[in-house]
């Protein structure tokens, strides 16, 4: 899941350009083909979530593999997020908004044809780069396309309701076309709504005067390629046949730290970086990066394993699985609301760290998961804590992380922020997927196969006999040990940020700009 945080009109140059045809464009029309994109990026990680149990049993990926479904995607569109809208400033974000939808679009082709684990994987990252070029595009198009006023923050408020929804959207169309009829739909859905708005785009939304400038390709590889070998290097860890001490694996930390180092110092030099450091010189802006950047570890896991734990363990259909995610989102909107109203009259540490305690609170309680569980008892409440939770700690960091930054450096403020969450949560799943594996495996060697018998057995798959009852308890046992680990280190997280929040930022009470857009996706 990803959540991306904007302060409103603030998060692109709210300069009209001469060429964006305020007056003659079709605004409804245009609204509609910005949201429904939108709509379409922040739904596509929901939606694979819901399908992650029946992609491991049709592909046969293993426990440590399966995590870079997800990772695949989110390292992609953190790692090159703000590389895009860069793109669109010097470009024009018309043009580059089609292409990233283009590709976005024969990415989820390729990701519903994919006939292995690699296939998959490198398509995911195909998609995530194209949901980098769309998602900045797509709101820097709104100030291109709109006139100042009513008009365009009525557009931020549609804009915001369709990220909010998007997860929503996600979790249920996930769970009935997984259902009826393939894990693959999730991917196809994609295409001819890509294709729609591909079309439409040239028609309707205005287009953006190219700037001079360079792109800071250097920065965007380095720093993406030296995430992606971390992660890998990570996941290797946790393979038993490999493990810690593995040559390749140490040669894979080896790498990323060269290649991270790398990308700090082309930043530093670079005239125009991808992620300038000066945003970090500001002690509450750089605190709220490193606080959003650990809260993404822990929440990215949440839905992860939960995803797993209800389909493989309490046997719930896709369709259950996903509307029993539905709690979380009502509880983002609350919490959201209610930061929104707060904000004014107290500090973003203590909106923040509110917002993490009770997250803190709400990820211990998945400590006491068991093969036994119920959903009512032992998830739904939990869930409930963390998402009101969180729906406060966004929005008190998104105005931490934009304020006192200059109009036309916000958007790369917020986005940042953005990028260091999905960055945290592909980290994060790595790490915590690697220490349930561990676990489950010290317990139950055999759990995930015996998991994996389970899953294509309720599923009616040809040639596939019913487990042994006594070793699916047992596996049944081993692999809730190791989610409930999981949720214990991702609570450890939780209340690090916390502790953080507390000691470094002491930004004073703050007004929202426009509507805050907070989503999970």
């Amino acid at each position: 899941m990803s959540t991306t945080a904007a302060g409103g009109a603030r998060a692109a140059d709210s300069t009209p350009d001469s060429t964006n045809g305020h007056g003659h464009r079709h605004l409804g029309l245009a609204l509609f083909v910005i949201a429904t994109a939108q709509l379409m990026v922040v739904l596509d990680a929901s939606i694979v979530n819901i399908a992650i149990p029946s992609i491991q049993t049709a592909l046969d990926f293993t426990p440590t593999n399966l995590t870079w479904v997800i990772n695949a995607y989110t390292l992609a569109f953190g790692g090159l997020l703000l590389l895009g809208g860069r793109a669109g400033d010097l470009f024009g974000r018309r043009r580059v908004f089609v292409i990233g939808v283009l590709l976005f679009t024969v990415a989820s082709l390729l990701c519903g044809l994919a006939w292995s684990e690699a296939s998959l994987i490198s398509f995911r990252v195909l998609q995530g780069a194209g949901a980098a070029i769309a998602a900045p595009t797509a709101l820097a198009l709104i100030t291109t396309t709109f006139p100042e006023g009513p008009p365009r923050n009525r557009a931020f408020a549609v804009y915001a309701a369709m990220s909010g929804a998007g997860a929503a959207v996600g979790l249920i169309a996930g769970g009935l076309l997984t259902d009826l009829l393939d894990w693959r739909w999730v991917f196809f859905v994609n295409v001819p709504i890509g294709l729609l708005i591909a079309w439409a785009a040239p028609r309707v939304l205005g287009e953006s005067s190219p700037k001079t400038g360079r792109i800071d390709f250097a920065g965007a590889i380095t720093g993406t390629v030296g995430l992606t070998v971390l992660v890998y290097g990570i996941t290797r860890a946790g393979n038993p046949a490999t493990g810690w001490g593995d040559s390749i694996t140490l040669l894979c930390f080896a790498a990323a730290l060269v290649l991270l180092a790398v990308f700090l110092l082309i930043e530093s030099r670079h005239g125009q970086p991808i992620m300038p450091l000066r945003l970090f010189a500001e002690r509450n802006r750089s605190a709220s990066y490193l606080v959003m950047l650990i809260v993404g570890a822990a929440l990215f896991s949440m839905f992860y394993f939960i995803s797993l734990f209800v389909q493989g363990i309490l046997q719930y259909s896709p369709v259950r699985a996903g509307l029993a995610f539905l709690p979380f989102t009502a509880g983002i909107v609350i919490g959201a609301g209610f930061a929104s109203q707060l904000a004014p009259r107290q500090p973003p540490r203590v909106i923040a760290g509110v917002g993490l305690a009770l997250s803190t609170v709400g990820l211990f309680l998945y400590t006491r998961l068991d093969a036994g569980s119920s959903y009512v008892s032992d998830l739904l409440i939990p869930m409930l804590i963390i998402s009101i939770g969180m729906g406060l700690a966004f929005v008190s960091f998104t105005l931490t992380a934009v304020s006192g930054v200059a109009e036309h450096e916000s958007g790369i403020a917020s986005g940042l922020l953005n990028t260091m969450q999905q960055i945290g949560g592909s980290l994060g799943l790595a790490v915590l997927a690697t220490i349930a594996a561990s676990t489950t495996t010290t317990r139950f060697p055999q759990a995930d196969a015996v998991g994996a018998q389970q899953q294509a057995f309720a599923r009616q798959t040809p040639g596939v006999e019913a487990p042994d009852p006594a070793l699916l308890g047992q596996a049944a046992d081993a692999l809730t040990h190791g989610y409930a680990t999981a949720f214990g280190v991702g609570a450890a997280m939780m209340l690090a940020s916390l502790i953080l929040t507390l000691v470094l930022i002491n930004a004073p009470k703050q007004a929202p700009v426009d509507t805050p857009q907070v989503h999970v996706g």
